[in-house]
């Protein structure tokens, strides 16, 4: 800090003197050797101990003073050192198992259906985790960022507007945990994906009040106590065992017991057709939820129920193979997304020569999927 009656030099050029006053808090008035007072920006001036203003003279270190001292062992002034201390990461009981979340928090709470969002991942547990953050679009994905979040902390992701919703209609979060500079329980590195539904964000008791944020939030847990908490992802090996467990049971027009179906031929349910409804010529709308499909689920584990599901879908394929153009819109619902991948993996290994993307989210919401056949 400068003050009247310091000795002075000027970085930007020869000369220096004594300080007398202040123009204001950005300039400093300096007298020198011959009387004058030379207004100076105060953060151009440094100051010296002695009248010798030369620029290598006037206490600033020189290359061959720093290699004297390196040479010599001479011990640089505790200020002159730079600060690298940096404080240790503080553990808690109970953070020895994983816990992190997913957080959307509005900026302005009171004004829900008009205010933008803030995305974050927490940290609530003893690791360091090194994370990746992406969103679906169609078959790709979009990495929205990466990075290292560390024990017991919360980490900003990205601010965004309500118009963006649906590119979070399915995010995944990727993560490794570890610790430094000591020893740990190895973790399996993991990936969670969930379902955003954007119609919770025009609602106001969709936020709650939580432990992580002073203000209400929604979250969405992606590990909690080493579980996974939404394993969206189906690994393909049991899916397609689940898929064709007991596929060769039945080879009737019937799909599953004929106590707990009702029964199709060619494509025709007797009562309410499985085609539900047509929006046009040119689309037809199946609906998938099993109410829609069965009388009663009545002794049918899940796998019965989504084998039943898939028939339905491969049968309405089938149906309209030869009509070339035709769209399909298959509503199967959000929930944890089992069946909506199902459908993908069939699209993607059985009927590869079939288009899909997801339908109109305005008209059939955000769990449906549009086919067109060629």
């Amino acid at each position: 800090m400068v003050k009247i009656g310091d000795k002075v030099r000027f970085l930007s050029e020869q000369g220096g003197g004594r300080v007398t006053g202040f123009q204001n808090k950005n300039i400093v008035l300096v007298e020198d050797s011959d009387g004058f007072e030379i207004p100076f920006p105060i953060n151009e001036v440094v100051v010296v101990d002695n009248d010798n203003y030369d620029r290598n003279a006037a206490g600033v270190s020189t290359q061959k003073q720093v290699e004297h001292k390196k040479n010599n062992n001479v011990e640089e002034h505790p200020e002159e050192k730079e600060i690298t201390f940096k404080h240790p990461v503080e553990e808690r009981k109970g953070g020895e198992s994983l816990s992190v979340y997913l957080a959307f928090v509005p900026i302005d709470i009171k004004e829900v259906s008009k205010t933008k969002f803030e995305a974050y991942l927490v940290n609530d547990c003893n690791y360091y985790i090194r994370f990746t953050y992406l969103s679906s679009e169609g078959n790709t994905w979009k990495l929205r960022s990466t990075g290292e979040i560390e024990p017991n902390t919360k980490l900003y992701l990205e601010e965004f507007e309500r118009e963006i919703l649906n590119e979070l209609n399915r995010v995944c979060i990727q993560f490794v945990a570890y610790k430094r500079d000591k020893n740990f329980i190895l973790k399996p590195s993991a990936e969670a994906q969930f379902r955003i539904d954007a119609v919770k964000f025009y609602k106001l008791h969709t936020f709650k009040e939580n432990d992580f944020f002073e203000t209400p939030a929604l979250i969405y847990p992606v590990i909690e106590n080493d579980q996974i908490a939404r394993p969206l992802v189906v690994d393909a090996k049991s899916l397609k065992r689940e898929m064709y467990t007991n596929n060769d049971a039945d080879k009737s027009n019937v799909a599953v017991n004929n106590n707990y179906v009702r029964r199709y031929d060619d494509g025709k349910k007797q009562g309410n057709p499985f085609i539900s409804k047509h929006k046009n010529d040119d689309i037809a709308v199946v609906d998938l939820h099993a109410h829609e499909l069965l009388e009663t689920t009545a002794g049918m584990n899940a796998t019965d129920i989504l084998n039943y599901q898939l028939d339905v879908f491969r049968k309405t394929l089938d149906k309209y193979k030869n009509n070339k153009g035709k769209k399909i819109v298959f509503i199967h619902g959000k929930g944890e997304g089992v069946l909506r991948h199902a459908i993908i993996h069939e699209l993607n290994y059985r009927f590869k020569r079939y288009t899909y993307q997801d339908a109109s989210f305005q008209e059939y919401g955000y769990g449906a999927t549009q086919v067109t056949i060629h």
